[in-house]
C-alpha cells in the first residue's frame, strides 16, 4: 500500500491523490450516476410491483404498506453505493 492511499484510507472516503476522479465522481469518491444506475432497477421492481397489485384490484392499502420498505431501502443502496462505503476494505 502506498502512502498515498494510506492516507486516503485513514482520511475517510477521499480518494489518494493522483488516483482517477472519473466524470461521475465529484472529487469526494462519490459516483452518484452509477448509484442511480444500481438502484433502479430494485425501484423499479418495487414500483411495478405496487402497480401491479392496484391493478389488480386488491384493497390499496396492501399496495401502500409495501412502498415505504421498498423506497427505503433504495434510498439505503443509494448512500451506500453513492459514498462508496465498502471501498478500501479487505
Amino acid at each position: 500500500m502506498t502512502t498515498n492511499a494510506r492516507e486516503a484510507g485513514e482520511r475517510g472516503p477521499e480518494r489518494a491523490e493522483g488516483s482517477e476522479a472519473g466524470p461521475d465522481s465529484d472529487g469526494t469518491g462519490r459516483s452518484r450516476r452509477w448509484a442511480v444506475l444500481a438502484v433502479l432497477p430494485f425501484l423499479a421492481v418495487g414500483i411495478g410491483d405496487v402497480v401491479l397489485l392496484l391493478i389488480w384490484g386488491i384493497d390499496p392499502l396492501w399496495g401502500f404498506a409495501i412502498l415505504p420498505p421498498i423506497l427505503f431501502c433504495s434510498v439505503l443502496a443509494y448512500i451506500v453505493f453513492s459514498t462508496d462505503f465498502l471501498e478500501g476494505r479487505t
